[in-house]
């Protein structure tokens, strides 16, 4: 069983390495509410799991 710490990305470089696109473009998939975020102050914090089930339900839909 997977721990919250073990699924959390802190910052979107960290998201952009995970999923394989660019910084830029997990800044505007935030931004347009298409990737799950939660902010802590100024930071950004995703998690693996519901990045895997955006970028899996996104490519299934296309």
């Amino acid at each position: 069983m997977q721990t919250l710490s073990d699924d959390l990305l802190a910052g979107a470089q960290a998201a952009a390495d995970f999923s394989g696109i660019s910084t830029r473009a997990i800044y505007h998939l935030v931004e347009a509410g298409h990737l799950p975020v939660i902010r802590k102050g100024k930071r950004l914090y995703f998690r693996r799991s519901e990045l895997e089930k955006a970028f899996s339900s996104a490519a299934s839909s296309s």
